[in-house]
């Protein structure tokens, strides 16, 4: 891949990392479209390096505060955490073997489609509790179920959370907050699962794109804080329908 090609995927991975619509999914069927090949493992980790640069920096504050006595929020983001741990160490092969291809992405676009129609429903009751333990554990087990490419991340812990009771501002800050662990923990078992892992893509492209996932995940990170505000995901909901059918197209026609 060249410059401009890494920069694009690394836009659109730190774009999609935090709008509801699935990053991995959304690599996957780009470089369908360009016929680029998917052996890319490393380079996919860094670019996730890149969008947690992002995290840190927007929301350092809820970071620095995980470390403040009692430590309750940080034995929140534990429990949220501990369902994508599981299943990721246990199923992960497993879960990349039969989806990672992308023949699927069709089912999973649109099964996120439905997760942010229902989000905007639930979230017109008006919840306004704040995260806790029954809203952390929503929120994990949906990170868990997450781990399919093509279901959102932050929409599916963002559904979680707000059908949990919980308040969509708090339940997207801590959404994001939950990327942390989950982006780190990938990294560490992506390099240390693969002895054998190489970078195959040079260090400048790699360097491009993880700069590119870098401002795109800053600007996303911002918007989705507004957004949640509105709760209007029927934009959104419509896109990852048509995503769904582009991905259906493209299975059936073999590519």
């Amino acid at each position: 891949m060249n410059a401009f090609q890494t920069a694009f995927l690394g836009f659109i991975q730190g774009m999609t990392e935090f709008l509801p619509v699935s990053s991995s999914g959304h690599l996957i069927l780009i470089r369908r479209l360009l016929g680029i090949s998917s052996d890319c493992l490393l380079f996919d980790i860094l670019l996730h390096v890149g969008s947690l640069g992002a995290v840190v920096i927007c929301l350092r504050r809820d970071i620095i505060s995980l470390f403040r006595p009692p430590f309750k929020r940080l034995g929140l983001l534990a429990l949220a955490t501990l369902p994508a741990a599981v299943v990721g160490f246990f199923a992960g092969g497993w879960i990349d073997g039969i989806f990672g291809g992308g023949a699927w992405l069709w089912l999973t676009f649109a099964a996120t489609g439905v997760l942010l129609l229902l989000t905007g429903v639930i979230c017109k009751r008006g919840q306004s509790g704040r995260v806790g333990a029954k809203q952390a554990a929503a929120m994990g087990v949906m990170q868990a179920v997450a781990l399919l490419p093509g279901l959102s991340r932050s929409g599916s812990t963002i559904f979680g959370g707000v059908l949990a009771g919980g308040d969509r501002e708090e339940v997207t800050r801590f959404s994001f907050l939950m990327s942390v662990p989950v982006i780190l923990g990938s990294a560490l078992l992506g390099l240390l699962g693969s002895g054998d892992i190489v970078l195959t893509v040079g260090w400048w492209e790699t360097a491009c794109g993880m700069a590119a996932a870098f401002g795109s995940s800053l600007l996303t990170i911002k918007g989705m804080l507004r957004l949640a505000r509105r709760a209007n995901y029927k934009i959104l909901a419509a896109y990852m329908f048509g995503v769904s059918l582009l991905s259906l197209a493209l299975t059936l026609a073999g590519i």
